[in-house]
């Protein structure tokens, strides 16, 4: 393994994804937990939370930082659907939402067989336009990222929606605290993070992998990568279906095979990221209280 301050080569294929002269940009700071980047092509901005502030802040390369949405109710995962529209994860209604392109906001799924769900926690959308989403139990144990609450749902699920439908199911029930997740470049495979380590040091710190059958079915469960350092929280796909993962440490990149072969390491405790830019090649980090940025070679596989 070599490495320098921040760059960590586990194998030599992290090479051909990183650029060696690359620095990590800090853009803001003043975050209490910055978590949930999504990134908007056609509008040139960056989305994040701020879960414990209850705000949502935009950042354009020209224009800086702004508050996008106040009163975000401690909103946390973020994605966008085939319409460019923005799909949230909300903690304090324990929901998802859809904000529509005239600001008004359409609930998507705050209950599950009659009860609330947990904390809704990260989204992501399918090219068939479901939406899936992880319901841990985060923003219900205290007061700081949410409301404090008793869980009414028996398990934390991973679920599949279909707005047009409504019908929610939920696609795995066996995790402890399902956190983030994505599908590979080709949608074949889904990947769910089990960060139940935060909680409990003997607890899964892992990506667990799944094949999708008929776009709506998840089989042959298996492990895929272990994070070394913290929890894996959120992460992406690049197009070669390289995995970047959230961690204690930085951002770890594995290969598709699932092969630690790189780190990027950063200052603070990374809770998520994505790939944006007119390129999809500049990684934006939301990491604790700040946002950072920095070039990679890699393409973000997550539609422009």
């Amino acid at each position: 393994m070599s490495h320098d301050p921040l760059y960590e080569i586990h194998d030599p294929r992290f090479k051909s994804l990183i650029v060696s002269s690359a620095r990590l940009e800090e853009l803001y700071s003043g975050c209490r937990w910055a978590e949930g980047p999504v990134w908007f092509d056609d509008a040139n901005q960056l989305l994040w939370s701020d879960i414990p502030n209850q705000r949502i802040l935009r950042w354009t390369p020209d224009g800086g930082v702004s508050v996008f949405r106040a009163h975000s109710n401690f909103s946390n995962g973020h994605t966008r659907d085939r319409q460019g529209r923005l799909v949230s994860c909300e903690h304090g209604l324990r929901r998802v939402t859809r904000t529509e392109i005239d600001g008004s906001i359409t609930v998507l799924a705050d209950s599950f067989e009659g009860r609330r769900l947990n904390s809704p926690n990260d989204v992501i959308v399918r090219s068939d336009g479901t939406v899936w989403f992880t319901d841990p139990t985060y923003g219900i144990l205290s007061d700081y990222e949410g409301y404090r609450a008793e869980p009414e749902q028996p398990t934390r699920n991973v679920y599949r929606l279909d707005p047009t439908t409504g019908n929610l199911t939920a696609v795995v029930t066996d995790f402890l605290q399902p956190n983030g997740l994505a599908f590979s470049p080709d949608e074949t495979v889904l990947y769910v993070a089990d960060s139940g380590a935060s909680h409990d040091d003997g607890a899964p710190r892992h990506i667990r992998a799944f094949d999708v059958k008929n776009g709506r079915i998840l089989e042959n469960p298996r492990v895929f990568a272990l994070i070394n350092s913290g929890i894996p929280d959120g992460f992406r796909l690049d197009l070669e279906g390289n995995l970047w993962s959230s961690a204690g440490d930085g951002v770890h990149c594995f290969a598709p095979d699932g092969t630690l072969i790189g780190k990027i390491l950063v200052p603070q405790t990374v809770a998520n990221l994505t790939f944006g830019g007119p390129r999809r090649n500049r990684l934006f980090i939301a990491a604790t209280n700040s946002l950072y940025s920095i070039y990679v070679t890699a393409t973000g596989a997550q539609m422009p």
